[in-house]
């Protein structure tokens, strides 16, 4: 359900077992043009952490191919990129199979104001 007055990147609320929650487009987010929704296209529940506790929150993805666990010696700590990259919501770099992938700071994604827009969302 879309919902109106909210910043772009919301994609707008789920029913999840009864309870609200917000969905996030990450391309939007991360300031790149929205993809089209297609048969593979998911919604990935997570948790956050808001002023008021942890949040169930929805982040739309192009698919999932498989969930893996990465253990802790094939993860290196995210490259610096420069003083002009932000990086602070990369959490670090998974080696899987002989290719690298990026690991989000699910809590760094969104700002603070952000966080706040998701909470309300959020509540009955």
């Amino acid at each position: 359900t879309e919902v109106p007055m909210t910043p772009p990147f919301i994609r707008g609320v789920i029913n999840l077992r009864g309870a609200v929650v917000p969905v996030v487009d990450l391309a939007v987010r991360f300031e790149r043009q929205p993809r089209e929704t297609t048969k593979r296209t998911c919604i990935v529940i997570i948790e956050v952490d808001t002023p008021k506790g942890r949040q169930d929150m929805g982040i739309v993805v192009d698919s999932v191919s498989e969930v893996l666990e990465i253990p802790a010696a094939d993860i290196e700590q995210a490259p610096e990129f420069g003083s002009r990259i932000r990086n602070d919501f990369i959490a670090g770099m998974g080696k899987v199979e002989g290719r690298f992938v990026v690991l989000l700071n699910v809590d760094r994604i969104l700002s603070l104001e952000e966080v706040a827009v998701l909470d309300k969302l959020g509540q009955p």
